[in-house]
């Protein structure tokens, strides 16, 4: 069924749901789903509606223009999408293709609702598997000593293939700043810890060396600071001092996929909204 969704965010105050409803109402909006929040803390208001797209008298644009003056009377931070329109998905990987996998695996059996546009990846090893799902592959290395062109290439490829959310599916390279500030809450990456802990490189080695009982992993927005971006989703199993280095990577790479395709999920149906460093995730 084809929906409208709805994500609103604003200063709380009364009068929002009663509003938004009576507008919907006022249009015959069937509504299909509806999620609230208010937080105390930061005194904002989140709310997120899907409504039967048959059931308005318009479209995308007409929405916008019957609802913006609502919009602006409450300060709203707004957006609404239609579900027929399928989000553009970019992949970046590395060498390690667990993350990968599970995603085109997820996507070819119709689990993920989005158009894979590419892949991107800095080697060669993982061509294979992706263009048997006729998938376009671009191989684009990246020098150590000179890692501008190929973020350039990366930038180039992004924006022609006009990707609407990018995941980085164990990319084992640093995004640069401009790339991080250009595509703010669009760029998705799994870290193979359960955040805030054992940021940067080997966090099972790290996890292993402090003798932790959970081992985890977090799905997160990119942002300029390593691995400190908003967090989507995490996840975690129990580990003990009988388990080796690579148990846990083992035992990590299955909770790294789940927690991955979730996240990206969650991102492809519009349940997130970021608030800060913050999000809401509407399940």
């Amino acid at each position: 069924m084809r929906t409208f969704r709805l994500v609103i965010a604003c200063p709380d105050r009364v009068g929002i749901v009663a509003k938004v409803s009576n507008f919907l109402a006022s249009h015959n909006g069937w509504i299909t789903e509806a999620s609230h929040h208010s937080d105390n803390l930061s005194g904002w208001f989140f709310m997120r509606h899907e409504i039967r797209a048959d059931t308005l008298p318009f479209d995308l644009d007409g929405f916008r223009e019957a609802f913006t003056p609502i919009a602006e009377a409450f300060s709203m931070d707004w957006r609404i999408t239609d579900s027929a329109q399928k989000k553009r998905v970019v992949l970046m990987a590395s060498r390690e293709s667990h993350c990968l996998a599970d995603l085109l695996h997820r996507w070819h059996s119709d689990e993920l609702d989005c158009d894979i546009a590419c892949v991107i990846s800095n080697h060669q090893d993982l061509r294979s598997m992706v263009e048997w799902h006729d998938i376009p592959y671009y191989h684009v290395p990246v020098d150590p000593k000179d890692k501008e062109p190929a973020f350039a290439e990366v930038s180039r490829l992004v924006g022609h293939h006009q990707a609407d959310v990018v995941v980085l599916a164990r990319y084992m390279q640093i995004l640069p700043p401009q790339l991080c500030r250009e595509y703010a809450h669009q760029v998705i990456n799994i870290h193979h810890s359960f955040l805030p802990s054992f940021v940067g490189a080997k966090p099972y080695h790290q996890a292993s060396l402090r003798g932790v009982k959970l081992i985890g992993a977090t799905c997160h927005y990119v942002t300029e600071e390593l691995d400190a971006g908003p967090i989507i989703e995490q996840d975690v199993v129990r580990v003990s001092h009988r388990d080796s280095i690579e148990n846990m990577v083992r035992f990590g790479r299955d909770v790294e996929k789940m927690v991955l395709a979730r996240g990206l999920r969650a991102h492809l149906e519009d349940r997130v909204l970021v608030h800060d460093n913050k999000t809401v995730v509407f399940d």
